[in-house]
């Protein structure tokens, strides 16, 4: 059994270190787009958690693409006015809306929302580039946000994100953020971004409770033993995300060590596999249940422990388990 789980480790950890190393190399490219004074400045900062883009009020102040770079890795490109996309600088800016990962696309809650102009402009990048995001800011300066929302979603055929935000009170940012990181999954470049957001606490909560879902699909498989390998990984692989997000090094034999304190310091595999020889048919409802409770308990425990500066080693891990255990039990 030893050996069986040390080779299982050890596929699983230089897996998921190749592939958030591989992250760590790319670049990030943000494209956005909405008349002068949409906010998309303030958003950006409100985003990351600090200044990244100027935030200036002149009219006709972006001219051209202006880029600003963070952290070397992450670009955000400030682009000509809407008006611009069908004269001088239609090509270069099409061309730049086509190799960005995540176009923000800003509405002026307060103004005229999806213009005539808006619409045609909208309605060309969307043929070049889907990853695309509504951004409905200054919410906190109209009225009727929701007809607001629905109308934009009814002139975009609902295939997109609307987000309705305020760039100056940082309302449903965290919305926004997660819009963004759902389109940057799909690019495998979410690790990048969030490794860099002053706000961390999000981010690590959705990939918690994203591994502790799909452990608990893998726990409910019927035939047994199927689920220990692909647990495992999700397990090696959430542990080496939130190293990554949080900033704390996470070394082979440390990232081997928490992993079997969370095997041994819970319920585990053994109870269920017991509780399935007594129970007809429980199989896929407990050991949904036990995956999935012990991996959203490991990511819980880990997220405490770095946002506490916590030096983690399995004994301090198996506490911070077993306490979310047993207050989760208590809820």
């Amino acid at each position: 059994m030893t050996e069986f789980y040390n080779d299982d480790f050890e596929k699983n950890y230089e897996k998921e270190i190749n592939e958030v190393n591989e992250q760590l190399d790319k670049e990030i490219i943000f494209a956005m787009i909405g008349d002068v004074n949409a906010g998309k400045s303030s958003t950006i900062n409100q985003i990351i958690g600090e200044e990244v883009a100027p935030v200036g009020s002149k009219p006709g102040e972006t001219v051209s693409i202006n880029k600003y770079q963070y952290k070397d890795k992450i670009i955000f490109a400030d682009t000509p006015g809407l008006d611009d996309i069908n004269q001088q600088n239609s090509e270069e800016t099409l061309k730049f809306y086509k190799s960005a990962d995540v176009v923000l696309f800003f509405l002026n809650a307060a103004g005229t929302v999806f213009s005539e102009g808006e619409k045609k402009s909208f309605e060309a990048i969307s043929k070049i580039n889907k990853n695309i995001i509504l951004v409905l800011n200054k919410i906190d300066a109209a009225d009727d946000i929701p007809n607001l929302v629905r109308y934009v979603q009814e002139h975009t055929n609902y295939d997109f994100k609307v987000i309705p935000i305020s760039s100056r009170t940082g309302e449903n940012i965290d919305i926004l953020r997660n819009a963004i990181l759902d389109i940057l999954i799909q690019q495998k470049k979410d690790i990048l971004f969030a490794k860099f957001l002053k706000e961390k606490a999000s981010t690590a909560n959705k990939w918690i409770v994203g591994a502790a879902s799909s452990a608990a699909a893998i726990g409910a498989s019927p035939i047994p033993g199927s689920d220990i390998l692909p647990i495992t990984g999700i397990q090696v692989g959430l542990m080496v995300k939130l190293a990554v997000l949080y900033d704390k090094p996470l070394t082979k034999d440390r990232a081997k060590e928490l992993t079997i304190a969370s095997l041994t310091g819970n319920i585990g595999k053994g109870a269920f596999r017991q509780l399935v020889k007594v129970i007809p048919g429980a199989g896929s409802i407990a050991g949904a249940s036990i995956a999935g409770s012990m991996t959203l308990a490991l990511g819980y425990a880990l997220k405490y422990a770095y946002e506490n500066d916590i030096d983690l080693d399995g004994n301090t891990l198996k506490t911070l388990y077993s306490n979310f255990m047993k207050g989760k039990g208590n809820s």
